[in-house]
């Protein structure tokens, strides 16, 4: 990844919130062509709505979201249904229809948005499994697989209409460590191999030091970005000691002081 590498998402003065409540303002960030790029913070800084703005699940106060070459905020009917094939989105919880074998989860999109001929739509959605590890799955109820396999199930699913980018909400919460680990190798394997975009919502530290080529980080009191970089970087030389903190997970002194 280079500075000459596409920019695929660009945010621009975005502004997100409820009604007259803002939650996060002056928004600015860009997404290049293969990059894992990660949008962290602390727990209520708001991390989860901004995924939800910039794909087109809640509508901005302000501002811009150009996604392959057009603004979803702005987009409407064919142009904004264009926009939304350009990527894929895998949510918390898996989002995974529980009275649908796992091989017709991965089928929906193409049902609802492809032409293809119907054989064809089944090798489609296995070949989806068999590259996130789930073929033997295919038949198998959500309820019937483990939590990590339900997340994967999730990124197949979203990986069904070939997508150059994918949105992850929270890929390893509810993990254990192993699985979380086995999952981050599967991510960095999508995006080396066929060139994935990937943008996650995480808090995971470990994670992040594993996938992450850049990060934002949120912040609740300034309600924006407070730091971008890499990992590592922002955790050994951020001039901000409160990212400092939050990569060494080192407790606030003030917040963390006991009053005996």
């Amino acid at each position: 990844m280079s500075d000459t590498d596409e920019i695929v998402i660009t945010v621009r003065n975005l502004k997100v919130g409820y009604g007259e409540t803002v939650i996060l303002q002056n928004i600015n960030f860009k997404v290049r062509e293969g990059e894992v790029f990660v949008i962290l913070g602390g727990s209520g800084s708001g991390k989860s709505t901004l995924l939800k703005n910039i794909i087109g699940l809640y509508t901005p106060l302000e501002g811009e979201v150009w996604i392959e070459g057009g603004n979803l905020v702005a987009a409407m009917d064919d142009e904004r249904r264009r926009l939304l094939k350009t990527f894929g989105v895998a949510y918390q919880n898996g989002a995974l229809f529980g009275s649908m074998s796992v091989l017709e989860n991965v089928r929906l999109p193409l049902d609802e948005l492809s032409t293809l001929p119907e054989p064809l739509k089944e090798l489609v959605a296995l070949a989806k499994l068999k590259l996130v590890g789930l073929a033997a799955a295919a038949q198998k109820l959500p309820s019937e697989l483990s939590g990590g396999m339900q997340k994967r199930a999730a990124i197949a699913r979203a990986m069904a209409l070939d997508p150059r980018i994918l949105f992850l909400d929270e890929p390893s919460a509810g993990l254990d460590p192993v699985t979380s680990a086995d999952l981050d190798l599967l991510i960095k394997e999508l995006a080396s191999r066929f060139g994935i975009t990937f943008v996650i919502v995480t808090h995971e530290l470990s994670s992040i030091y594993e996938i992450a080529d850049r990060v934002i980080m949120l912040d609740t009191q300034a309600r924006t970005i407070i730091a971008e970089g890499q990992p590592a970087d922002l955790r050994d030389h951020s001039a901000d000691p409160g990212v400092r903190r939050f990569f060494n997970r080192q407790p606030d002194a003030v917040a963390s002081g006991l009053h005996l």
